[in-house]
């Protein structure tokens, strides 16, 4: 396979194939669009030669549409789903003939995601979901043709990379249920993507009100945004306070010793 230096289009998707990633895998020249999704592949992401492919590489390539219909043969199809707060999941399609992507999602990766992978300037497409990687996502300024990015369903962990918002291409983004940590001002621009952090405990989303997600919990030094300051932590004690009071008078007086104990002491 790896004689094949004109391949374009490699798909081994929904299968049952095993064993870990080959090195040569991203190796290819002419190498568009990869999906070896829905598998169970295992083991690291293979961190040798991003170098390979002129598509994942070349930024300003130009990708021109075809001058007659395109056969829906040569069609790639990607899909990917989305939970948003309310608890729905939205299912996005794309039929996409001049798309260049990675997908490795749904299989049994670990380790951290290679820093190559994220300078891959042509990429458009990238679906890491449902996998075991952690580590921390590194600058992703370089990926300025980004479409669609999924890191869902990982045990990824550390800050949300501030320059996400500078990607003007990207239209789909999904980190949710990670290990995330830190603040997101509304400032960053996030608000275009609903549901896309959550399921991370650790992380404030701040909403247009400049209040912490409800959704979610920080992890800012200094600040606390579960504690309730105010009058309406000092209402809640004295009602704390009266209850415990009340409930201990009448346990006092409904117990037969205590009550001789007390009326002895009175007299």
């Amino acid at each position: 396979m790896t004689k094949w230096s004109n391949l374009k289009y490699l798909s081994l998707a929904g299968n049952s194939f095993s064993g870990t990633l080959p090195s040569w895998l991203l190796t290819f020249g002419s190498i568009q669009m990869i999906d070896l999704s829905g598998n169970k592949f295992f083991g690291f992401i293979p961190d040798g030669n991003f170098n390979g492919s002129l598509n994942f590489n070349d930024g300003d390539i130009v990708r021109r549409m075809p001058t007659e219909p395109v056969d829906a043969s040569h069609n790639v199809e990607i899909k990917m789903s989305l939970l948003v707060v309310d608890g729905n999941e939205l299912n996005f399609g794309y039929r996409l003939s001049s798309s260049v992507g990675i997908d490795l999602s749904d299989n049994m990766l670990h380790g951290q995601i290679p820093s190559g992978l994220f300078g891959l300037q042509g990429l458009e497409y990238l679906n890491l979901s449902y996998n075991f990687l952690d580590g921390q996502v590194l600058g992703l300024e370089k990926m300025w043709n980004l479409r669609t990015l999924d890191l869902s369903h990982n045990s990824l962990w550390g800050q949300i990379p501030g320059n996400i918002s500078s990607l003007k291409n990207l239209t789909l983004l999904n980190f949710s249920y990670n290990s995330f940590s830190g603040f997101i001002s509304k400032e960053e621009g996030y608000w275009r993507f609903p549901g896309a952090f959550i399921g991370n405990p650790g992380l404030c989303v701040e909403s247009s009100d400049g209040r912490c997600n409800a959704a979610s919990l920080p992890a800012v030094p200094g600040k606390s945004f579960d504690e309730m300051d105010g009058p309406i932590s000092v209402w809640i004690f004295c009602v704390s306070a009266f209850v415990s009071f009340y409930f201990s008078v009448i346990t006092l007086f409904c117990s037969s010793r205590a009550r001789n104990y007390v009326l002895q002491t009175k007299f």
